[in-house]
């Protein structure tokens, strides 16, 4: 989020001072396309430059053509396949990853300052919102749509693209010790909204936690349960002081529904603990879906090594590889 940030205010700077923009955005991604669709770009008159399309040949290629077009003030929408393959008939992008991509070239103006301007102020609030780009050109609405993209194509003059804008998905952190602080860092880079849960009053690493959005200090982690939704995009690491912490703060959302729910903690301990929960009646289907020993398997050591681990199965559970 922070990276899209930085590209719509690099956007509004340049066409505040005269300098015409070419947005190039990916509208669609198929197979190992190195943008994904979301991903994208602008490029300034001046042939300045501010986020990327994936990087490789491909998007030197838009950037020179779009340096090329607006030396010559000759600037128009157009929506240009790429196929990834050298054996490809025709739209060969350079690339031979196999995939394919639908970029979007776009003049941006002066024109767009005020729903640009509409986007920035809800990326900065940490809002959602929806982009929505067609043959008609950019705007922006402060409404929240169902899906994170929605692409529809008919043809080169009838089609829409819509995008969720601001955070996508919410990560839940369960206790503000250190291991809390190196993940929040860790992922505030990435597009979570972090939110930290702890019951100590005054704890040191929570005051030092700035990368989280939201900081909570709670009388107990039962009441979590009426605090932490359920949700498709909703991750939750479960981090506490101690074992009977992680005991309340887990049965407190058991019953809810989560992209991911992690426990850390050894492996003796989180079995003693399955055992009270199927011992209680809880249902091995429901112990299932818990991550534990949290983490991708390295051997971590550090609270920021745990971080890395925690933080790499979080993405290829979101991503849906290897699940």
């Amino acid at each position: 989020m922070n990276q899209a940030l930085h590209t719509w205010q690099f956007i509004m700077t340049k066409i505040n001072a005269g300098q015409p923009v070419i947005l190039l955005y990916v509208l669609e991604s198929i197979g190992s396309s190195p943008g994904r669709q979301g991903f994208f770009m602008a490029v300034s008159k001046d042939g300045d430059m501010q986020g990327s399309i994936g990087g490789g040949i491909m998007e030197h290629k838009f950037v020179e053509m779009a340096k090329e077009q607006l030396a010559k003030d000759n600037v128009s929408l157009d929506v240009k396949k790429q196929i990834h393959d050298k054996s490809a008939a025709a739209n060969q992008s350079g690339m031979i990853c196999s995939g394919e991509q639908t970029i979007l070239i776009l003049p941006i103006s002066q024109n767009d300052s005020d729903k640009i301007h509409l986007l920035i102020d809800s990326l900065t609030s940490q809002k959602n919102g929806t982009i929505i780009l067609s043959n008609q050109g950019f705007d922006f609405i402060n409404t929240i749509p169902t899906k994170d993209f929605d692409f529809q194509f008919i043809n080169e003059k009838n089609w829409i693209y819509k995008e969720k804008t601001g955070f996508k998905n919410k990560l839940f952190i369960i206790g503000g010790g250190h291991c809390s602080l190196a993940l929040s860092e860790l992922m505030h880079s990435m597009d979570f909204y972090i939110q930290v849960f702890d019951t100590r009053p005054s704890l040191k690493t929570m005051n030092e936690n700035k990368a989280a959005q939201e900081m909570h200090l709670v009388e107990d982690y039962s009441l979590l349960q009426n605090i932490i939704p359920s949700g498709e995009q909703h991750y939750v690491v479960i981090m506490t002081f101690g074992y009977r912490t992680d005991d309340v703060a887990l049965r407190a959302l058991l019953d809810k529904k989560f992209k991911y729910l992690g426990v850390l903690g050894s492996k003796n301990k989180m079995e003693k603990l399955f055992d009270e929960y199927r011992k209680a009646g809880i249902a091995q289907k429901t112990l299932a879906k818990i991550h534990t020993p949290i983490g991708l398997q390295i051997h971590s050591q550090t609270p920021e090594e745990i971080a890395v681990s925690i933080a790499a199965e979080i993405i290829r559970t979101k991503n849906s590889i290897d699940t």
